[in-house]
């Protein structure tokens, strides 16, 4: 028994090494060790692992994200009131919970769903947003589903982004759209969004920070590929007119430019409906890919369930992408976000959340009304920008010597966490270098957290009078 086992490992064992010589494309992936490691039983140290990471992702370990969350956790002053980064422990809407549980039961929920998506879900997105835009959307061609709005704006990028081609944002922008346009290789060109005179010394509306079409225009190049416009927009909280959104559409069709419509925050529009850049004529839908997140919408955001909505000769290109880079997204999150959106128009969801959150803004305003620090009114989203200049910091105060570099908002929101245990976030790091003198008087506050880390926040805040 044993001499017939051997012999067949043996047997086996032959076969198999003939066939590897015999196969160039398995010899072909066994590639030596580059000479510069050498080959020893010891483990090698961390830093010449690292030599393996690429220029791309330096900006990643420079971020203000990393900055913060390690700020947070050594911060003296425990619990900090964590305004800065959007997470609100707070669990979504009972319905929408519930739904995922019993989406647990299914099958088709627990394999490998289709690349675009399950039929479920881009059947509701399309009857949802065909009442939107006033057309029918094919749910097959027409709809893209991905992990997290974030995925789904790579996709975008990494479809139609090569290599020195141009992306166009708006400035103050979120990070990950630089971070994003770096990793393929392309190259940012910014629009400032520029603030009203008085923003510095009285409270500003959103709406009054606008780009200029001339300085938009000079933006544009023959290298131009894709525009971003964020709409609500973070972190000002600004919703774009119908009439700035004509102005950058009619610019994008003109010049054959992509339009990337970030709309994860679009039922956080406060004080009218969402003007949307895909509606305003058919040319300009037809150059444009709007995105949306079930995280955001219902306070899920570790589901990771975004979607992309564009032409189909647009959003075929972005499904590729979505394929290399995540192949498919959850299924029980998928039919649960389904169950999600039907319910929520069915029980008034989107009216009774934006009313929720414009309350929460609106009792942190009123905490720096009675501070004496003006702000920025926001249109929609959950942010809150606040005019920091007026703090006076002790002229013996000491900061971190990394802060040397940065513009004085950096140093202020640290000031903030060490003195306050209230934690912020920098605005001049949402700005490019040649535009930072707009964005480094300010900080940002989230507002959707749990009410009792609010309470926290404007109490700790009020002892901001003693440093004006």
């Amino acid at each position: 028994m044993a001499d017939s086992v051997r012999s067949s490992i043996s047997c086996l064992v032959s076969i198999f090494a003939v066939a590897l010589g015999r196969i160039p494309s398995l010899m072909a992936l066994r590639k030596p060790l580059p000479m510069s490691v050498a080959v020893t039983d010891a483990h090698p140290s961390s830093k010449d692992i690292s030599k393996g990471g690429t220029k791309k992702l330096a900006a990643v370990v420079d971020s203000v994200w990393e900055w913060a969350a390690i700020c947070v956790k050594q911060c003296p002053v425990q619990p900090v009131a964590h305004l800065g980064e959007g997470l609100a422990y707070e669990n979504p809407p009972a319905f929408i919970v519930e739904a995922h549980k019993q989406s647990l039961d299914l099958v088709e929920c627990n394999q490998y769903s289709p690349t675009g998506g399950l039929s479920r879900f881009t059947g509701t997105l399309s009857r949802v947003y065909s009442s939107i835009y006033q057309k029918t959307l094919n749910p097959d061609l027409e709809i893209s589903v991905h992990s997290g709005g974030t995925e789904a704006i790579l996709s975008v990028i990494t479809a139609f982004v090569e290599p020195d081609d141009e992306v166009i944002v708006f400035e103050p922008a979120f990070d990950l759209y630089e971070l994003h346009v770096r990793f393929v290789g392309g190259v940012l060109r910014t629009v400032p969004l520029h603030p009203p005179q008085h923003a510095g010394t009285a409270v500003s509306q959103a709406g009054e920070w606008r780009f200029k079409t001339e300085e938009l225009e000079q933006a544009i190049s023959p290298r131009t590929r894709l525009l971003i416009v964020n709409t609500p927009h973070n972190p000002l909280g600004k919703v774009f007119s119908a009439a700035e959104l004509l102005t950058i559409g009619t610019l994008c069709a003109r010049h054959n430019i992509i339009i990337l419509a970030d709309e994860v925050y679009e039922h956080l529009s406060f004080n009218a409906p969402l003007p949307r850049i895909a509606t305003l004529n058919p040319t300009i839908a037809r150059h444009t890919i709007s995105i949306g997140s079930i995280g955001k919408a219902f306070n899920a955001t570790g589901w990771r369930v975004g979607y992309a909505i564009g032409d189909r000769d647009l959003i075929r290109h972005v499904k590729n992408a979505h394929i290399i880079l995540c192949y498919t997204t959850a299924g029980p999150a998928q039919v649960a976000a389904a169950m999600g959106l039907e319910e929520a128009e069915r029980v008034g969801f989107w009216d009774e959340n934006r009313q929720r959150i414009k309350g929460k803004i609106d009792g942190l305003c009123a905490v720096f009304d009675d501070v004496g620090l003006p702000y920025v009114v926001p249109s929609g989203a959950h942010y809150l920008m606040v005019n920091a200049t007026s703090i006076k910091v002790p002229a013996q105060y000491v900061f971190p010597e990394n802060l040397a570099d940065k513009p004085q908002d950096w140093r202020l929101s640290w000031m903030l966490l060490q003195e306050f245990g209230v934690a912020s976030i920098p605005v001049s790091a949402s700005f490019s270098n040649a535009n930072g003198r707009l964005g480094g008087d300010y900080l940002r506050f989230v507002v959707s957290k749990p009410q009792a880390e609010l309470d926290l926040a404007k109490e700790r805040l009020r002892g901001l009078k003693d440093y004006l």
